[in-house]
């Protein structure tokens, strides 16, 4: 069965051209919206699979599509959502990654070079993955003067260099010579002291990477 999707753009040639690409590679366009109260309407009624949501819609052009992306995932919870934008909005970027549940990407429009790149992404969101820019994830991480890594202990921050290598649990076992128990203490010692509340492990980790790669 296809995808659902939702999109949300008000150019009208990019919002064309996406329905295009989506329903060559598979997917099922429920809706193609050009503003925020549509976008709105459309996700509460359709509850997509994917929703595919530019940042700045009518009415206001400011940050429309990323709070209405928000307030839907606080009713419908996990809602998947990929974030399609010129800008980085830190703040509402900030809470959609905190929120613990999975299944959001963010993605720069200039920094998709081509179809395969931009529907991976789109199939590991709808999958509940995350999907982030590594220019996003900069942004995220600017500015923070204080050391989030203050508590954790030199095999703890070994640990975490790890997994922000991409190493699973047993890969770290094997690279630091103990067993995949102790690694699953470290990384809920590491969780617990970033402040990185219970979700799915998988999500965690993007989390607990990206307190790393900003410290």
């Amino acid at each position: 069965m296809s995808a659902r999707t939702v999109i949300a753009e008000d150019q009208y040639l990019l919002r064309d051209g996406l329905t295009h690409l989506l329903t060559a590679h598979g997917f099922d366009v429920v809706a193609a919206v050009a503003t925020g109260p549509e976008l709105h309407a459309a996700l509460l009624e359709h509850r997509p699979d994917i929703s595919i949501v530019d940042v700045r819609m009518p009415p206001t052009n400011t940050d429309e599509g990323l709070q209405v992306a928000l307030a839907v995932r606080r009713e419908i919870p996990a809602l998947p959502i990929l974030v399609l934008s010129q800008h980085v909005e830190q703040l509402y970027a900030r809470e959609l990654l905190a929120d613990g549940t999975g299944a959001i990407g963010y993605l720069l429009k200039d920094r998709v070079f081509n179809a395969d790149q931009f529907i991976d992404a789109v199939r590991r969101v709808a999958d509940g993955g995350t999907v982030m820019d590594p220019e996003v994830i900069a942004k995220l991480v600017a500015g923070n003067s204080t050391d989030p890594l203050a508590s954790l202990t030199p095999r703890e921050r070994e640990v975490l260099g790890l997994m922000a290598e991409g190493c699973s649990n047993a890969a770290i076992a094997s690279r630091l010579f103990f067993s995949e128990g102790a690694v699953a203490k470290h990384t809920a010692n590491i969780f617990a002291k970033l402040g990185i509340s219970a979700s799915d492990d998988t999500n965690r980790r993007v989390l607990a990477v990206l307190t790393y790669l900003g410290s």
